[in-house]
């Protein structure tokens, strides 16, 4: 008997930023290589990350392969500032070019912000109407702002006077989110937010045992993807233990994915809450799931493991860029001799010290000094360079690939700052890790309060070729501190195009904004090549759902 093919789930994306989640999602395939979710909304309530979604809402119009009129866009778009100006004019030739398609895009992406009234009654009205169309076959994704759980976030609140946690209306987006959730009934959910979830508290009240209840009570059983070893106690999905202990037994811990388990190149840990609604999954699958030790297997909609990546897998391909000069002229020829001679004080300052034991970095400074004069370089390159070395990851950064390479053009640094970039990446060439703040020589200390209090100890992080990176998160677009190239030849930040390929977005994905939004949008969001594997992962829990919930279209 032929199976009837059943149409795509209807996905709806909150808080989507730039569309980290939703682009994963889009590109779950099944195994007739048939699109297993359609995106139907993305809501987003900043101007230029909408931009951003509008544009990759049409490109995923085009499955195969992405229009000439797409590609001959970005050759105008390799600036750093893509302002609104621009993007009216890319909107209005990819609208001439393909007006069914930018039209579906327009209706797709929304510009709202959930909790302001008159946004919650429109979406309200799309959210009815999707429903009336898509029946069950909904799923709701997206996580709310993370700014008042993480833990930078939460040092950085206690220093304002007068903070209120209970007053911070960030602490309580999530409650849309349950709001739309129980308006739309969806088959199954994933709410992603940052570890500091886990342990924010409100006046005593842990936010994470709140959020779980809410989340239970609207009827939904919250399944791990990827659990810990829990030394074979095993949880059934109502949120008790099998052995009849309350619902404080459950680990929240449960439910942290690290990305870089998942092929991710960076050490990025997050809590993915996914849910299904009560009732739906088969009770043979719903009893694995239950069992906290449980192998991780992709069979019963667990993610698998894949091996590392390094970051230099990402990063080598790229054509070398230079830093700029935040003060005087700046030029190739001008930058050289600038960073020559901030090469030889960074020397010296590790030499001046012996105590330190900074000659190795000294010697390596120096071994590469002359090919400071060999090596041409500029401070935007539009080749796309070379294929990444993983081959999972160029498959996917490099689909349909642009015939120019877009966001890769570098910020300007001082002086001061370049010596000690160039120590630090010295530093992580010979030790293989970023140096802390007491391994400065401290003729490069900056002058920071707080340099030595050990608060702010990686101050100047690089980013180890041979590991994944560390967390890219908004703060890039602050300075670039915590992001310093590997490379000492280059001796700068990470460009926006780097910090993207860091979290797996395609070459052809396009950042509208200023240099400092494109940097706030990669940083906020869900790596795609991660959210696909979620996807997939769903994808199969909900083949194993009862088979009355498939035929409810």
């Amino acid at each position: 008997m032929t199976r009837r093919r059943l149409p795509p789930w209807q996905v709806v994306d909150l808080f989507a930023g730039p569309g980290g989640l939703a682009e994963g999602f889009s590109r779950v395939r099944d195994a007739d290589q048939e699109r297993v979710f359609e995106i139907a909304l993305s809501v987003e309530k900043e101007k230029v990350a909408h931009e951003t979604l509008t544009l990759r809402s049409f490109c995923r119009q085009f499955p195969g392969a992405l229009p000439h009129e797409y590609h001959a866009v970005l050759k105008e778009t390799q600036a750093a500032s893509l302002a609104s100006s621009r993007f009216q004019r890319i909107r209005d030739t990819l609208r001439a070019a393909h007006p069914a398609q930018w039209a579906k895009a327009t209706d797709e992406a929304r510009c709202l912000e959930l909790g302001r009234k008159e946004d919650n009654e429109e979406l309200d009205r799309l959210l009815e109407k999707l429903k009336k169309r898509a029946g069950d076959r909904i799923i709701l994704i997206g996580g709310p702002p993370c700014q008042a759980y993480s833990l930078v976030g939460r040092a950085r609140n206690k220093g304002i006077k007068g903070y209120v946690p209970a007053q911070d209306k960030r602490h309580f987006l999530y409650e849309e989110y349950i709001r739309i959730l129980g308006l739309l009934k969806p088959a199954a959910f994933v709410m992603e937010n940052v570890k500091g979830m886990l342990s924010a508290s409100i006046e005593g009240q842990r936010l994470f045992q709140q959020i779980r209840a809410d989340l239970e009570g609207q009827g939904y059983d919250l399944l791990p993807l990827a659990p810990r070893s829990s030394g074979g106690r095993q949880l059934n999905l109502t949120g008790t233990a099998a052995d009849g202990r309350t619902e404080a037994w459950i680990d929240g811990r449960d439910f942290i994915i690290r990305a870089e388990e998942h092929g991710i190149p960076q050490t990025r840990h997050r809590v993915i809450l996914v849910g299904i609604r009560r009732g739906l999954l088969r009770e043979e699958a719903a009893q694995d799931h239950g069992r906290a030790e449980a192998p991780f297997r992709t069979a019963t909609g667990r993610l698998s493991r894949e091996p590392q990546v390094p970051l230099s897998h990402v990063l080598d391909g790229l054509p070398p860029v230079r830093s700029g000069l935040s003060d005087g002229p700046d030029s190739d020829g001008i930058w050289s001799d600038r960073v020559r001679m901030a090469w030889v004080s960074a020397a010296k300052a590790c030499l001046d010290e012996p105590e330190r034991d900074l000659a190795a970095v000294a010697q390596r400074l120096s071994d590469l000094a002359p090919r400071l004069r060999d090596r041409a370089m500029t401070r935007s390159d539009s080749r796309l360079g070379e294929p990444v070395r993983n081959r999972k990851l160029n498959d996917w950064l490099s689909s349909d690939p642009p015939d120019v390479l877009t966001h890769h053009d570098t910020r300007s640094h001082m002086d001061r700052d370049l010596e000690r970039y160039a120590f630090a990446a010295a530093y992580g060439q010979v030790h293989r890790r970023s140096p802390a703040a007491g391994d400065f020589p401290r003729g490069l200390a900056p002058d920071h309060r707080n340099w030595e209090s050990g608060k702010f100890a990686d101050r100047f992080r690089v980013q180890v070729a041979e590991a994944p990176a560390t967390t890219v998160t908004s703060h890039i677009s602050k300075d670039g501190h915590y992001f310093i190239h590997p490379d000492p030849l280059q001796c700068r930040s990470l460009t926006v195009r780097e910090a993207a390929r860091i979290q797996t977005f395609p070459d052809n994905y396009v950042f509208m904004g200023g240099r400092t939004a494109q940097y706030v949008q990669v940083g906020n969001a869900v790596p795609p090549y991660l959210a696909r594997q979620i996807g997939e992962a769903l994808a199969t829990l909900l083949e194993e759902t009862r088979s009355e919930v498939a035929t409810c279209v």
